[in-house]
């Protein structure tokens, strides 16, 4: 295993020492802080020209934004998506007709351009239809209004170009946020180079949602924190306008997405740790009512009031509860233990992702393992980066605060996995909460590696005296730059679809009607909410946008809480069908019509499975 372990990455070791010296020349130039520094990277005999900075973080973000732009129409949207689609044009799914057959252009009649609707009815119909607040949809109205509709559709690259260019916007934001906690403009082009090439970042950019909004919202809240925490050590007013900015910041991020709420309960801890610990230093309670806490007292209450505007629209949404049902796993057996890999698996796709989700176990096998060989390597160096950081009074404080922030965020996460019975682990996507902080958290880390002290180094490389740190021989810089091309690996990994793959595959399913139907066909599903909806969306786009297009109907059979009522609208459906036709049963969770009796069943154990489709076949002659 040892031979493994050495031969991967001397094979890397190459590839580093064949990259340009361009980069690696502007970090060093960067290498200097706005502030006072650790002694391990003083680099004063060799100030940087001003334009050093804007022009890295130009890199930066051109490396970013091409990641996220990339391939941005390939993967097919799914249901979540469809409803960004359709709120953000100021339509609604009400318009769908259920317990009929219908054409594929009714079924998506959503999805057209309405020139009379208006930002009104955009949040009218998310707020008595759907659980989320209306900034980000809103946003998307107006942004899919500058692009041509396609095939009479909106258009999904206009759709999801907003979510990536917001999520592009990251990149800038957590260099700040790196530069202002740790007064390190290297710090800040670290964590700006990892949120460039992060898969997860990707992932959520690469989706009509709303959640890099909401992330962006997370890295300006936390920025306010630690300017905050600053004036806390020192005992100085926090400026109104900062306090003002921060109690806009919050409420924009409630405004966008519920779960920050998560971001301001974890912002709380910190705060109560920074009190506590001040008491325990200076054994003053007259200190909690110094002037850097009656400013933060008012942001709180700045911030509550802004978030208590949507409680009424909140205790609404609960009476839509069968939107979250997903969410409500199960417990039972193992159940018990799948939280946990699922919020660790979260975490590790944050930094790296290579293709362990390919179909082809010849490229999942020596995935696994580059990424095992990877984070053997990697944790132990990062880990004690951290560490050396909390040896340093100028930097212990704030890597507690964003230590403090992860930790909490990722307990809040359990207790209402194990404790309510809500599942936030399964959506990776809500880890939105806390992302900028591990972003940040590994740029210091980083940071060390670049110039690494006695404590990180070790046996010394060759004759010209290069030190490695961890394992393996590499130097300081080189480690950096392997983790960040790791890193751009698992970028590349998720916008080719061979990581965090799409939960619906209606182009496979498409392609399997294609290839067993050559004649008409019904495809008939069970329908509770507008999710469902939009699994048939997906599907008849997809017809909509074939070569040869199927001639399709569907049947959208409503299910209330009697299942024999989707059974009947099937039977009625039937009847007045005129055959031969195939009919496709998909989700469909209802008693089999006896009409459907009379059709011939395909044996479909040895066709694929489609992910989000579950599917069974009649020959109806």
């Amino acid at each position: 295993m040892r031979v493994i372990f050495q031969g991967v990455f001397y094979f890397y070791k190459q590839i580093i020492s064949l990259l340009p010296a361009s980069v690696t020349h502007f970090l060093s130039l960067a290498d200097t802080t706005s502030g006072s520094q650790h002694k391990y990277w003083h680099n004063w005999h060799r100030l940087p020209p001003f334009w050093i900075h804007p022009l890295l973080n130009l890199i930066w973000l051109i490396i970013g934004i091409s990641l996220r732009l990339a391939n941005l129409t390939a993967k097919p949207p799914w249901t979540d998506e469809f409803s960004t689609l359709v709120f953000s044009l100021g339509n609604t799914f009400l318009a769908v007709p259920l317990d009929q057959a219908i054409a594929p252009d009714i079924l998506l009649q959503p999805l057209q351009p309405n020139p009379a609707a208006s930002i009104g009815d955009v949040v009218h119909n998310l707020v008595t239809q759907d659980t989320h607040p209306p900034l980000y949809f809103v946003l998307a109205y107006l942004w899919m209004k500058l692009f041509k509709s396609d095939g009479g559709l909106v258009s999904l690259f206009g759709a999801r170009s907003l979510a990536a260019i917001i999520g592009a916007a990251s990149i800038p934001g957590v260099y700040i946020l790196g530069k202002v906690a740790f007064r390190s403009r290297l710090v800040g082009h670290l964590a700006a180079a990892m949120m460039a090439v992060s898969p997860y970042g990707v992932f959520l950019s690469q989706e009509a949602r709303h959640y890099t909004l909401a992330a962006l919202w997370v890295t300006a809240s936390l920025t306010c924190l630690v300017i905050a925490t600053r004036h806390i050590q020192n005992r100085t007013p926090l400026p109104i306008w900062i306090a003002l900015l921060w109690v806009e910041i919050n409420a924009l991020g409630v405004a966008t997405h519920y779960f920050f709420i998560l971001t301001l309960c974890t912002e709380a801890v910190v705060l109560i740790f920074l009190a506590w610990h001040q008491l325990q230093t200076k054994s003053k309670f007259s200190l909690l009512f110094s002037p850097p806490w009656r400013r933060i007292y008012a942001v709180a209450t700045g911030t509550l009031v802004a978030s208590l505007i949507w409680l009424p629209i909140f205790l609404e949404n609960k009476n839509r509860d069968n939107l979250t049902e997903w969410i409500r796993g199960s417990r039972v057996g193992l159940d018990w233990l799948s939280p946990i890999f699922q919020a660790l698996g979260t975490l590790i796709a944050m930094i790296c992702l290579l293709p362990v989700e390919s179909s082809q176990a010849l490229v999942v096998i020596p995935s696994g393992v580059v990424m095992l060989i990877f984070f053997i390597w990697a944790v132990p160096i990062l880990l004690r980066g951290i560490k050396i950081q909390l040896q340093h009074p100028e930097s212990r404080i704030m890597i507690q605060v964003f230590v403090g922030v992860a930790i909490s965020a990722i307990a809040l996460f359990f207790i209402f996995t194990y404790f309510l019975g809500i599942d936030l682990t399964r959506g990776a996507r809500y880890n939105f909460v806390y992302f900028p902080a591990i972003v940040v958290l590994l740029g210091a880390s980083l940071a060390v590696c670049w110039h690494p002290p006695k404590e990180l180094m070790g046996r010394e490389q060759d004759k010209n005296e290069s030190k490695s740190i961890g394992r393996w021989g590499i130097n300081g810089k080189k480690a950096v730059i392997l983790i960040w091309l790791m890193g751009l690996a698992s970028a590349v990994t998720v916008f080719c679809n061979l990581g965090y793959q799409k939960y619906y595959r209606p182009d496979i399913f498409v392609q399997l009607i294609q290839q067993m139907s050559p004649v008409p066909v019904l495809i008939a599903t069970t329908h509770k909410t507008y999710v469902h909806t939009g699994e048939m969306m997906g599907v008849a786009r997809e017809i909509k946008l074939a070569n040869s297009p199927p001639k399709a109907l569907f049947l959208l059979a409503h299910q209330d809480q009697d299942p024999n009522i989707s059974t009947i609208a099937l039977e009625n459906t039937l009847k007045n069908l005129p055959r031969p036709f195939d009919l496709w049963l998909v989700n469909f969770h209802a008693p089999v019509a006896e009409a459907v009796k009379t059709c011939v069943i395909s044996d479909t154990k040895s066709l694929p499975s489609v992910d989000g489709y579950e599917y069974g076949l009649y020959h109806c002659q």
